[in-house]
């Protein structure tokens, strides 16, 4: 048995977990709700709405308004100013910055010790378990996996030590911030390894990969990587990119998995590789909302939680987590 089927078998009470999903969607997901109010109730902001006296989805709905980044912009500004116990009762000593807002070029949203656990490493566990169910052959831990992009900077300072003996590049190297000496020192550590995975934005991994077989004068990435078996991907659409990956990777035992991960948390992840659609994680730090297209920017647009949605219907995503977004319209349509 190698050993990603040894490591793989550790998932199996995960993915347990994650087949309640279909049964039992509703009540996870208010369980989850009910456990960050109750978290939360002693905060400045849960004062302020009485988080105490709330007893279900319906008070929340009705006392709680829809915040876009301007709403909780001035409670941001205290965080980063060292004022704590606004949003989230546990110490808030990062910041993601995602893309900008009309007023601003960025935005800098709160992140958690909680969050870190809970939502983006769990997220990253979670995508390594239902891939190994998709692909049961895979070889997964037989080699290096080669993480690039999203709020790296935060995850990568914080992760458990053991991780970075199964991925690259070295963590000083992750954490240089000017972009083309990052790259040009990921390709020249990374070559010579056996890296079997990809993580990443498609587009910087793009440039990545191409400047990988500039450097070894190999036309396909499989050359310098022969047990290269998937990518994760996400941030923007995969579809635009589609062609260009074919082209520098040319095996056709490469698997494309689609993850759904930002600033603001880690949403889904892609469990069948027929299907383009992605699996909700619905038992992490979030607890999600789904406002149709028509209400946005209505001045209270209605807003349903996961049971009452429609099929094949467009809906603005608002969720609240444990980063302390409470209600926090993320500008992404589902």
């Amino acid at each position: 048995m190698n050993i990603t089927k040894i490591i793989s078998k550790t998932f199996d009470s995960r993915l347990k977990q994650i087949d309640l999903y279909a049964s039992q969607a509703s009540e996870i997901q208010h369980r989850v709700l009910s456990r960050l109010i109750h978290q939360a109730a002693q905060t400045e902001w849960g004062r302020k709405y009485d988080y105490s006296s709330i007893r279900n989805y319906e008070d929340f709905r009705k006392r709680v308004p829809i915040q876009t980044y301007e709403e909780i912009k001035p409670y941001v500004e205290r965080l980063r100013a060292g004022e704590q116990n606004l949003l989230w009762p546990s110490e808030i000593r990062w910041f993601a910055k995602s893309s900008g807002t009309t007023n601003d070029k960025s935005k800098f949203l709160p992140v958690s010790k909680e969050a870190l656990e809970d939502i983006h490493y769990r997220g990253g566990k979670d995508a390594a378990a239902l891939y190994f169910r998709i692909n049961p052959d895979s070889h997964f831990f037989s080699g290096k996996g080669l993480i690039l992009g999203g709020i790296s900077a935060i995850l990568i300072q914080n992760v458990n030590p053991l991780i970075n003996f199964i991925r690259v590049p070295s963590k000083k190297i992750a954490l240089m911030s000017e972009w083309e000496t990052k790259i040009e020192a990921i390709a020249n550590s990374t070559i010579p390894v056996n890296v079997t995975s990809l993580s990443g934005v498609p587009s910087w991994m793009l440039v990545l990969i191409k400047r990988v077989l500039e450097k070894t004068g190999k036309q396909a990435l499989e050359e310098v990587w022969p047990n290269l078996e998937v990518f994760f991907h996400g941030g923007v659409a995969f579809t635009p990119y589609r062609e260009q990956y074919k082209q520098v990777i040319q095996t056709p035992k490469m698997h494309y998995v689609e993850t759904y991960n930002a600033s603001e948390g880690y949403f889904g992840t892609q469990n069948d590789l027929s299907d383009p659609a992605m699996l909700l994680m619905i038992d992490y730090g979030i607890f999600y909302e789904f406002v149709p297209l028509e209400e946005v920017g209505k001045e209270s647009p209605r807003a349903y939680c996961l049971e009452e949605v429609e099929l094949n219907k467009n809906y603005a995503m608002v969720i609240s987590t444990s980063c302390g977004l409470w209600r926090y319209m993320i500008g992404d349509t589902v």
